[in-house]
């Protein structure tokens, strides 16, 4: 069979909303294929993150082997602390617009990332309904409806946060590292996971490529997601993710929003399985696998 490759876009930061998001729409409009936007709604506080650079050192690795200062930019790095908080998802309006107006699927991935990156684990189950509460709410101000999906910052949850989203009827979630899609034991909810590492992890380089190129002949279903991230897919690394895609599509893949899994997988018996949080290559913090 012809084999999928799911776009799941993540936009972190106010600079990814402003300028990551309109060059991947050029992008993805020139390889003539449609992706799934998972949009941050609320404020940018990635200012916040130099407390991670102190109190974590494989933190400030990544940093420095994906050079963060050049694909955020210096305002980004103040955000939350000396400069306000930008709201993202909801300074773009016009820009929601137009990512629907080209057929590309819009879900929620956050209202602010940066503190549920920082600070979930440890704050109260009132904290993550607000959260949740707040997110939802600026999502649907913005495009009229309800997400039917939730992409976790970082791919961090825990029993917590699964047991809020079966309050949200979503179709299904995209939350994990998993090899395959799988359904959420505890709460009965469909995982369509990021199998394949990030250009960020693997570098934008020809070594890094080839990587990528490699994952796609491992999976015996022919399903694949490839987590984008719009500061650098959308930046520097956007030749690297043409190239890709064109890899891909010359192996038989066929790159889609991850909406155009869900009806493959509904005539599926997939397994019931319980996420476990799990350090990945190339990562400064555990992910749900």
């Amino acid at each position: 069979m012809a084999g999928i490759l799911g776009l799941k876009i993540d936009v972190d930061t106010y600079r990814g909303m402003a300028q990551g998001v309109p060059r991947l729409l050029g992008l993805l409009d020139a390889a003539k294929v449609r992706a799934t936007f998972y949009l941050s709604i609320g404020p940018d506080a990635s200012g916040r993150a130099v407390l991670q650079l102190l109190k974590n050192p494989r933190f400030l690795k990544k940093m420095w082997r994906t050079g963060a200062p050049g694909l955020y930019g210096w305002k980004t790095a103040l955000y939350g602390t000396l400069l306000p908080s930008p709201l993202i998802g909801l300074s773009f309006p016009g820009l929601v617009e137009r990512l629907l107006a080209a057929g590309h699927e819009v879900q929620f991935h956050a209202w602010d990332h940066r503190r549920w990156q920082d600070e979930m684990p440890r704050r109260s189950e009132s904290w993550i309904r607000e959260w949740f509460s707040r997110g939802i709410g600026g999502f649907e101000r913005l495009t009229g409806e309800k997400p039917s999906s939730f992409g976790a910052p970082a791919w961090l949850i825990d029993d917590r946060v699964l047991e809020i989203l079966k309050e949200y009827a979503f179709s299904y979630l995209s939350c994990t590292r998993a090899a395959t899609p799988f359904v959420h034991e505890t709460v009965e909810l469909l995982e369509i996971p990021s199998d394949l590492p990030c250009f960020e992890e693997v570098g934008g380089d020809e070594a890094g490529l080839q990587r990528m190129i490699a994952c796609l002949s491992s999976g015996q279903e022919k399903i694949h997601v490839l987590p984008v991230h719009a500061e650098v897919e959308g930046g520097p690394l956007g030749e690297a993710f043409l190239r890709f895609l064109s890899a891909a599509k010359k192996r038989g893949y066929r790159p889609a929003p991850l909406k155009e899994i869900v009806p493959f997988l509904s005539g599926h018996a997939l397994p019931r399985r319980r996420f476990a949080m799990r350090l990945l290559p190339g990562r400064s913090v555990p992910c749900a696998v």
